[in-house]
């Protein structure tokens, strides 16, 4: 499954270049994966409130064009990877057709102390695991 949403470029998320700034992608791709588990139904609010997290352990990304201020941009991300206590999301920015960023985003299921642990069946949700 693919989850899509789009925003505008803020002017302040911009460098003195005029072009969002490298770190500000990192919150565009973080919104997208928030959005990405609710539309898998994948309940982050509970799973917080029962003493879990999910963790960022990596983040690749490569930046292929730059995006200005006003840019209507969309952020695609689906699951390419799932094991019992980590996986990882694919993730691009488009605007219109050109393809601004292209990420790949590795998480971890942790307990309240911070340490890995095996998902728990009622977050253990199909939209983690690759499409086939």
């Amino acid at each position: 499954m693919t989850s899509e949403c789009s925003l505008t470029v803020r002017t302040y998320e911009c460098d003195s270049y005029g072009h969002v700034n490298n770190a500000v992608y990192l919150n565009y791709l973080e919104v997208a994966r928030y959005e990405f588990l609710k539309d898998i139904n994948f309940d982050y609010p509970a799973m917080i409130k029962a003493g879990y997290g999910v963790y960022v352990a990596r983040v690749e990304i490569d930046y292929k064009k730059s995006a200005i201020a006003d840019d209507v941009l969309t952020i695609r991300s689906w699951s390419v990877k799932k094991g019992a206590v980590s996986g990882v999301i694919a993730q691009e920015i488009t605007r219109g057709d050109e393809l601004i960023v292209e990420a790949k985003v590795t998480w971890a299921f942790v307990d309240s102390k911070g340490m890995p642990v095996k998902l728990p069946p009622e977050w253990d949700v199909a939209g983690l695991s690759p499409s086939l």
